[in-house]
């Protein structure tokens, strides 16, 4: 768990991923900073490196040494509190890789007063200096273990204050009648309003469609973060593991001619438009006695309940119209959500083949027409993917929530709203009002830290942090 007396300490710790580079960077904090590294540093043609007497922000090429022994040649950047990320004095080291001088470096800064970092320490102390609140510091998080556009996109925003403006919008609107609300309660013996009620509705009213707002776009932001998952289904041999490798361009599931080689999921991710999918390959659907094929059936139902978009595969040439809509209508009673996009796809098509099939589905059913062996219509397949997500929403300024820990506070929140308004329709006392407000404030704050968060809390949030970070 990350230190929290982080006035006392200095601390180091490797900025650089493990393993050997050909730069590693070595991270250094505290109000010791510079008086270690001027123990330990000489810039080349001087004696003496005194970092007080440099500007910040400036970079400084020398030596690391251990008593007289040079360790190596090294470029150091110097941060003063409290223009650093950390907002205190800041020493980067840019070394060789080599694990071997890495070691000795870290040795040296914590023989002369450093300690080790624990995991998210110099963000946690970038926090409580207040250089950045505690979203935007969860933001930080999000941005190094992104792995796509879309969640590189919305970790940016979070990080840069969006998210957070939003909050202390919706907090400062509430502050400002939480007050009045609260002077009633000083003059209750004389029976006055300071808070105008009707604007009051209006404002609670506004406040609950924004958090409402903000709670819904969780199902997607997780959605963003996580992969789109996506679950190819239908019949033995119709083609789902063929199209799972004409998707991923590499055979990474097993194709037979035998009806119901594929007995578990194989799931994997690519990226389409900058949006993550996970792409779930399951075993086909029918009556089986076989007992291990059963229990994948299971899991194919249990992948239709998880998935955000649903493909169902047929065999364009040996299916009916009929079957196909009898399977459709059982895949749409196994959703979770009756709202999850399902798309009914014909498989093992040529032009020829396209145009009958066309006449022969189309009153129905619409499906889209691919041959997943020779790649026919996937790129259009791709495109239909693309359009059910709604990835339009991070072209606005909209903000997308994708942290769990934010959601439950604004469900919390939500509540809270609900109560002030009910409260406010039933003309309840001032000093219930006043509870049911102050308790949207407090959980609205929980998301920013504008409130005291519990160490425990703190803890676990940057225990996710790297080392370093």
């Amino acid at each position: 768990m990350p230190q929290l007396n982080h006035n006392q300490d200095t601390i180091c710790a490797p900025a650089t991923a493990q393993g050997t580079g050909a730069i590693a960077i070595i991270r250094l904090s505290g109000n010791k900073a510079h008086t270690i590294i001027e123990k330990i540093f000489r810039k080349k043609k001087l004696k003496r490196f005194t970092a007080k007497e440099v500007k910040t922000h400036t970079l400084h090429f020398g030596e690391i040494y251990s008593d007289n022994t040079i360790i190596d040649e090294v470029l150091i950047s110097i941060f003063k509190n409290p223009h650093s990320y950390t907002g205190e004095d800041m020493i980067e080291i840019s070394c060789h890789g080599s694990l071997y001088i890495q070691q000795q470096i870290i040795q040296l800064l914590i023989h002369n007063g450093a300690r080790m970092a624990s995991a998210g320490e110099f963000t946690l102390r970038a926090f409580l200096n207040k250089k950045l609140d505690l979203s935007q510091a969860e933001a930080v998080a999000d941005l190094i273990a992104s792995d796509s556009e879309v969640s590189h996109k919305m970790a940016m925003q979070q990080m840069r204050g969006g998210f957070s403006n939003e909050i202390n919008k919706l907090r400062e609107q509430l502050i400002h009648f939480a007050a009045l609300i609260e002077l009633e309660l000083d003059f209750s013996e004389e029976d006055v309003e300071f808070a105008n009620r009707e604007e009051l509705k209006i404002l609670i009213e506004n406040l609950k469609n924004k958090i409402q707002e903000l709670s819904e776009s969780f199902s997607l932001g997780n959605v963003f973060k996580s992969g789109v998952p996506v679950a190819i289904i239908g019949k033995p041999n119709v083609g789902k593991s063929t199209l799972l490798n004409a998707l991923l361009n590499e055979n990474r599931a097993i194709v037979s001619e035998i009806p119901g080689t594929t007995r578990d999921t194989i799931e994997e991710e690519i990226s389409l438009g900058g949006i993550h999918f996970r792409f779930i390959d399951t075993a086909g659907i029918r009556h089986s006695n076989d007992r291990i094929e059963k229990i994948g059936i299971e899991k194919t139902y249990e992948k239709i309940k998880q998935a955000s978009v649903v493909l169902y595969l047929f065999d364009a040439i040996k299916d009916t119209a009929s079957e196909v809509e009898h399977d459709v209508t059982e895949i749409k009673n196994k959703l979770y959500d009756a709202n999850t996009p399902l798309l009914t796809i014909g498989n093992k098509i040529d032009e020829k083949v396209e145009e009958q099939a066309s006449l022969f589905f189309s009153n129905t059913l619409s499906p889209l027409f691919i041959s997943a062996k020779t790649g026919r219509n996937l790129s259009l397949l791709k495109e239909k993917l693309l359009s059910l997500i709604n990835a339009n929403m991070l072209q606005s300024e909209q903000s997308i929530v994708s942290n769990a820990r934010h959601y439950e506070a604004l469900q919390k929140s939500l509540h809270s709203i609900h109560n002030v308004q009910q409260g406010l329709n039933n003309n309840i006392s001032s000093d219930l009002l006043a509870l049911d407000i102050r308790d949207a404030l407090r959980h609205l704050g929980e998301i920013t830290g504008a409130i005291d968060i519990d160490k425990d809390i703190l803890g676990t949030i940057f225990s996710r942090f790297c080392i370093g970070k």
